[in-house]
């Protein structure tokens, strides 16, 4: 039985194609597997779960009824939809898990994350997300601020996003190459897999003077990506979208 790893699928009505492609793939790749693990960044924009839209509404659905022919359904928060909350878990009948989690993945502990805090070089962003979502921020965004509020904070942030990553070089916005086997050797595993960059890839490395592995999946966008876990090992491979 195989286990399904996805990242950054950046989920709007916008992109209808995505959306497609994503609802075709719980209907046929995604059925019969044990688990099917989204590490962040599943929706492009979150402001609350009471902000739900149909659209938004619809995509649960399409996972309740995964989670529901017996695929355990993950999610992990990624940095544009980290206030996704329990009533929408609740719908979609998925588990949110912490960033980061150690599972067990082809007989092996494996470290998952969405990916941002492995980028320590961008200061800027890190002291941004610390604020954001300390314990103060996240109960401002979910118990004090209006929806109304929220939202235009949410478009302000996505357009500042867009400006800033266009501007900042390369070595920023990926990981720092120095934390990966900081964090390997931190939670004592051979095997990270993430998100964020949407630089897909397998890279083979060493980590206190033996192998390790760091997977980055892959974002939505022309095409696909979906890491699958089976006893064949780990292949992560892009599938087509179809435009229209």
């Amino acid at each position: 039985m195989s286990v399904l790893l996805i990242s950054d699928l950046h989920l709007q009505e916008e992109r209808p194609d995505v959306t497609r492609a994503f609802l075709d793939f719980l209907q046929t790749r995604a059925p019969g597997a044990e688990a099917l693990y989204i590490l962040g960044d599943f929706f492009e924009v979150w402001i609350g779960d009471d902000g739900m839209t149909p659209y938004q509404e619809g995509i649960a659905q399409a996972l309740r009824q995964l989670a529901d022919s017996g695929t355990k359904v993950y999610l992990m928060h990624g940095n544009r939809d980290f206030l996704l909350g329990k009533h929408f878990c609740r719908k979609a009948g998925c588990t949110l898990l912490p960033d980061p989690s150690l599972v067990q993945l082809g007989g092996e502990s494996v470290l998952l994350m969405h990916g941002d805090t492995l980028c320590t070089r961008d200061v800027q962003y890190l002291r941004k997300r610390a604020r954001i979502r300390s314990p103060l921020g996240l109960f401002i965004l979910r118990h004090v601020m209006p929806l109304s509020r929220r939202q235009a904070l949410a478009r302000k942030l996505r357009q500042e996003s867009l400006q800033k990553t266009a501007l900042k070089a390369a070595d920023i916005i990926d990981v720092s190459p120095e934390e990966i086997p900081r964090i390997l050797h931190k939670y004592g595993v051979r095997k990270l897999i993430h998100g964020h960059t949407h630089r897909p890839a397998i890279h083979d490395l060493q980590v206190d003077g033996k192998p390790a592995q760091r997977i980055v999946l892959g974002d939505w966008d022309a095409q696909g990506w979906a890491l699958q876990v089976d006893a064949s090992g780990f292949a992560l491979a892009p599938f087509p979208i179809k435009a229209g």
